[in-house]
């Protein structure tokens, strides 16, 4: 792939529409390719950055083209069936089927800090394990902390999978495991993460 650079949110055309397609190929979810660098590409390209462990700025630059050319994908640890796998590494959310990547999405879990909500003193963090999806809410679960979109609970805690307005490439929940509220209506539609669904937090 030979595709100039450097590209940005706000840029648009022909470059664009290949980055986008070269994302797709490499199996990081931004929705229909359409030559625009809109955020949900700026989200693929965050992904695409930790899995080349790459400064994450969502800028495409010679450093990001070379990698994206390479094209390194991260690895399944689930051998069978549909699983959603969070790398809190890394800070990705991956869709695996029979163990193999289908869809990479840039993702924020817990910050790992103290925080205080009704008298409580809790930790921030996205407990560890293998868990299944016991709970869904087709819309806006409100909660303590504020509403949760879509959420597919898999943690007793109160800790889910649900869309979210800021999706930052660094963690910054209170546990739960972010994605763009574009990205969680994608996962309802695709069927993916229903009532049992195994979800491998490593």
């Amino acid at each position: 792939m030979d595709l100039p650079g450097p590209l940005g949110p706000g840029d648009r055309g022909t470059s664009v529409l290949a980055l986008q397609r070269r994302l797709v190929e490499l199996g990081y979810w931004l929705g229909t390719p359409n030559g625009i660098y809109g955020a949900l590409t700026a989200q693929a390209v965050l992904a695409a950055q930790k899995v080349g462990d790459l400064e994450r700025d969502s800028l495409v630059g010679p450093a990001t083209w070379a990698s994206l050319r390479q094209g390194p994908r991260p690895l399944a640890v689930t051998r069978f069936g549909l699983a959603l796998e969070v790398d809190v590494a890394r800070q990705l959310l991956l869709v695996v089927q029979d163990g193999s990547v289908r869809e990479i999405l840039n993702t924020s879990t817990g910050t790992d800090r103290w925080y205080e909500v009704r008298g409580q003193r809790l930790l921030a963090d996205t407990p560890r394990g293998t868990w299944h999806v016991y709970r869904q809410v087709d819309g806006v679960d409100p909660g303590p902390l504020g509403g949760l979109y879509r959420p597919k609970y898999f943690h007793t805690d109160g800790i889910a999978v649900h869309g979210y307005a800021s999706v930052p490439g660094r963690a910054a929940s209170h546990g739960c495991v972010r994605v763009t509220n574009e990205a969680m209506d994608w996962l309802w539609a695709a069927g993916i993460g229903a009532i049992g669904t195994t979800v491998l937090v490593r």
